[in-house]
């Protein structure tokens, strides 16, 4: 499992509830990414068989999850927009080293550590939702990133040691919160 070193500020709460429309269209965005990351890593390492089923099913409950947000969006008239770069997920991915077994290792644990973010701020956005459909929804939405998260970590168990990846998630989780500290509160998953 994944601890994250710093938690989000409740001020971020408040700025998505003020701006939610925004942050709707940014989870919807990042809902599909995660759905084509799940994908990407099928593609990557098509010769890690003890994975494969598991990372397609991961991107299609991803692909849900953009579908779900995406008819909240169509409930509210909101378009869908262009893919905008996160800069949270490029510094997490500048963290990952260049090398065979070590890259593997790191593509797995850095997609972990993104969900354990985004699970610590569904569920921010679920308790502070009003009763009804869209707490309902985030309130699942959030179960299941806290699935996803623990999935990369057994994903990784299938290939290295426990101690190989205890120690690379400890690693990690500094500098995640190092960049989450350095970026700007906004209506947006990260």
């Amino acid at each position: 499992m994944f601890e994250l070193q710093q938690n989000t500020s409740a001020a971020w709460t408040d700025i998505v509830l003020n701006d939610f429309d925004s942050f709707l269209l940014d989870h919807a965005l990042c809902e599909r990414k995660a759905s084509a990351t799940g994908l990407g890593l099928v593609s990557r390492y098509p010769d890690k068989t003890k994975i494969i089923s598991s990372l397609i099913v991961f991107a299609r409950e991803e692909l849900d999850h953009f579908y779900q947000v995406y008819q909240v969006l169509e409930q509210r008239n909101i378009q869908l927009i262009p893919d905008t770069k996160s800069h949270y997920a490029t510094a997490m991915n500048q963290l990952k080293r260049s090398k065979g077994k070590e890259r593997f290792l790191d593509d797995l644990l850095i997609v972990g550590l993104i969900e354990a973010r985004g699970c610590e701020r569904l569920g921010m956005i679920s308790k502070a939702l009003p009763q009804g459909t869209l707490k309902d929804l985030y309130l699942e939405l959030t179960r299941s990133e806290s699935r996803h998260h623990s999935l990369f970590v057994r994903l990784a168990k299938q290939y290295f040691s426990e101690e190989t990846i205890q120690k690379r998630i400890a690693t990690l989780a500094i500098e995640e919160s190092k960049i989450i500290s350095t970026l700007p509160l906004r209506a947006s998953m990260h």
